[in-house]
């Protein structure tokens, strides 16, 4: 069960697919003017990705490694179709905010990044948890983001006036305003310690690269054996030390001989 609830905490905080793995950025950047925006196109996504998610679990062992990233594409392009025919029926002013975007999840990165690395290679309901983490983190980061572009925009939070009538620094709701509260963002959650798993290898020393590890067979393996390493370069280097001074060593024979 542990390992099912770590797939949520991952997508939401460790994980998140646009604060931590910076994926899914044109969609993130572009509809979150406002808090509704961001839940709209971030539930949107999480139906893709669950489902998707699903599917290609399912059929992990049927589709063939040649024609696998096609698969993915159909198998995504369909879902998203159905999604688009859905939010258009039925919640027509989210349809009309998000316009392109909503098609344009088809070559969402975090869609086929989570098929082709964790869906590809893992059970039914671990992907499902693995979809719905990702999916909950990615409209945590659009709601977050359009809360504070709005507020500050326009005084407003999902249309309800907070901030004093007339108040609005128009920078937020443009494009520049985006980049500005995603890197505010991301600065406090460094600020506050928030450890990724890339950060953690980034500050033990290791570059990632684990295919040029000589000494370990992963990253995280790596500090341990650079500092077993170390160590025999130390003992290493106080051998000769000690047979350096001869007089000590002939010292120490003499004294074993009398013994």
């Amino acid at each position: 069960m542990k390992k099912y609830w770590e797939r949520l905490f991952n997508g939401l905080l460790k994980e998140n697919p646009v604060l931590v793995l910076m994926l899914g950025m044109c969609p993130a950047l572009a509809v979150s003017t406002q808090a509704a925006n961001g839940i709209g196109m971030g539930l949107s996504t999480l139906a893709v990705l669950v489902l998707s998610n699903l599917v290609i679990s399912i059929l992990r062992k049927v589709i063939p490694d040649q024609v696998r990233l096609p698969a993915y594409i159909v198998i995504v392009a369909s879902l998203v179709t159905v999604t688009e025919l859905l939010i258009k029926a039925y919640l027509p002013d989210i349809y009309e905010a998000l316009g392109i975007y909503i098609p344009l999840i088809v070559v969402n990165c975090i869609i086929l990044g989570r098929a082709e690395a964790y869906a590809n290679k893992h059970t039914p309901l671990l992907s499902v948890m693995d979809g719905i983490g990702m999916g909950l983190g990615f409209t945590a980061a659009l709601t977050l983001a359009g809360a504070i572009r709005e507020l500050l925009g326009s005084g407003k939070i999902f249309g309800a006036q907070i901030l004093p009538e007339g108040f609005g620094m128009t920078i937020f709701i443009q494009p520049p305003g985006a980049f500005l509260v995603f890197a505010l963002i991301i600065a406090v959650m460094n600020a506050i310690g928030i450890k990724t798993r890339q950060r953690k290898l980034v500050e033990s020393g290791c570059d990632g690269n684990c295919s040029l590890c000589a000494t370990a067979g992963s990253c995280e393996t790596k500090p341990a054996a650079d500092a077993a390493a170390g160590g025999a370069v130390k003992a290493a280097a106080e051998k000769p030390a000690e047979k350096a001074d001869p007089k000590a060593a002939e010292n120490k024979a003499e004294g074993g001989a009398a013994k």
